[in-house]
C-alpha cells in the first residue's frame, strides 16, 4: 500500500463555487503559474504517485458554497484517478483543509474523532501554559487535523491522522523586532499543537492502535535559531521514541552532508531558493518494515524525478511542496 501526504498549494483556488476545476488562464493560487497549467501539473503528478491513500493538505475549501469532497472526487474523475473517494474532518475557515482521497477498491477510511482530558477535540480548545507564567494560554488549529481510521480489505485498521501546524513565519511583521517577537510566539503556537498532538498519538499507543502521523509540521530539527530558545522541534515532540521518519531522524544525524527537503521557496530580498523539510510520515514501531520505502519526490534531488523532464516540470509547477510516499505492507 503506497501513502501520500501532499501539500498543494492554493488547491481551493483552482475550482469555482460549484466545485467545478478552472481549466484558463487565470491566475492560481502560485506566483507565475495559471489555473490550467497548475490543474494539469497536479493531474500529472497524481496520476505518476500511483497512491492508495493521499493526505492532501492545503485542500479545497468547503464552506456555504464550496464542498472539499465533491471538487477533490471531480479532480480525480478528471484526472483518472483510481483515488477517488475523500473524506475530510472539521471544516475551518482558512480556504485549505485536510483531505484524504483515497482507492475505495483498497481501503476505507472513516473520520474517527476521539478525545480525552489530556487531550481534547482538535475543533475544541487546548489550555496549556506556554510561556512559564503559571497561566494557561488557550490554543486552537486554524487546521484541525484530520483523525481517521483506515481499514484493508483484510480487516486490518490503522489511526491515520493528517495534521497542518501552525506556521512560524512572522507574516505582517512591520520591523524587525517585531518580526522576531511574531516568530516567537507563533512558535510557541506551534510547539501547543506538537503537544496536543502528541498527547493524541499517546492516547491512541496506550489503546493499542497502530498509528501514523502525516502532513506539513512546518519544522524540522534544527531548522531555525528560535530552537534554542524551547530545546526540541515540533517534530522532535511529535515523534518522541516511538514514531519514526527516516527524514527526520536524520536531521538529528551529526554532521549530516546533504539536508533532505521537502518544499521549496522564493526569497523575493535575496532573489534565491531556499529549501527546507517541512512535510513527514511517521509510523508507530509495528508499522515499521523492512521493505518500507520512504520517498520525497523532490525534482532536483530524487534522480527519478530529475531525469523524468515532464514530472519534473510537473512537480515545479503543481506546488512549493513536494510529496512524500511511504510503500507499506498492510494486507
Amino acid at each position: 500500500m503506497r501513502l501520500v501526504t501532499y501539500n498543494v498549494e492554493w488547491f481551493a483556488s483552482l475550482f469555482d463555487d460549484e466545485d467545478q476545476l478552472l481549466l484558463d488562464g487565470g491566475r492560481s493560487g502560485r506566483h507565475g503559474v495559471n489555473r490550467e497549467t497548475q490543474v494539469r501539473a497536479l493531474a500529472q503528478v497524481f496520476q505518476q504517485l500511483d497512491a492508495d491513500g493521499i493526505m492532501i493538505i492545503e485542500a479545497p475549501d468547503t464552506n456555504r458554497h464550496r464542498k472539499t469532497v465533491q471538487a477533490l472526487q471531480l479532480f480525480a474523475t478528471e484526472a483518472g484517478l483510481r483515488t477517488n473517494k475523500a473524506e475530510i474532518g472539521y471544516a475551518n475557515d482558512t480556504q485549505q483543509e485536510i483531505a484524504f482521497l483515497y482507492d475505495p477498491k483498497v481501503l476505507t477510511a472513516v473520520h474517527a474523532p476521539i478525545e480525552s482530558a489530556e487531550a481534547p477535540r482538535f475543533d475544541n480548545v487546548f489550555h496549556i501554559d506556554l510561556d512559564i507564567d503559571a497561566k494557561k494560554d488557550a490554543v486552537r488549529f486554524s487546521k484541525p487535523p484530520l483523525e481517521l481510521t483506515v481499514t484493508t480489505r483484510s480487516g486490518r485498521e490503522v489511526s491515520l491522522i493528517g495534521a497542518h501546524l501552525k506556521s512560524k513565519a512572522p507574516h505582517g511583521a512591520k520591523s524587525d523586532d517585531h518580526a522576531v517577537s511574531l516568530s516567537i510566539a507563533n512558535r510557541r503556537k506551534q510547539l501547543a499543537q506538537a503537544i496536543w498532538l502528541r498527547r493524541r498519538v499517546e492516547q491512541l499507543l496506550a489503546d493499542g492502535r497502530d498509528v501514523i502521523v502525516m502532513g506539513d509540521l512546518n519544522d524540522g530539527p534544527g531548522l531555525d535559531q528560535y530552537e534554542q530558545l524551547f530545546n526540541r522541534s515540533s517534530v522532535e515532540i511529535v515523534m518522541e521514541q516511538d514514531l519514526y521518519d527516516p527524514n527526520a531522524h536524520s536531521l538529528l544525524q551529526p554532521r549530516l552532508r546533504v539536508m533532505p527537503s521537502s518544499a521549496r521557496f522564493y526569497s523575493s530580498e535575496s532573489k534565491r531558493y531556499f529549501s527546507a523539510l517541512l512535510d513527514y510520515i511517521m509510523v508507530s514501531s509495528r508499522l515499521r518494515q523492512p521493505s518500507q520505502n520512504w520517498r520525497i519526490w523532490h525534482p532536483f534531488e530524487d534522480a527519478i524525478c530529475y531525469e523524468n523532464t515532464d514530472l519534473r516540470e510537473a512537480l515545479l509547477m503543481a506546488s512549493d511542496h513536494f510529496p512524500v510516499s511511504l510503500d507499506l505492507d498492510l494486507e
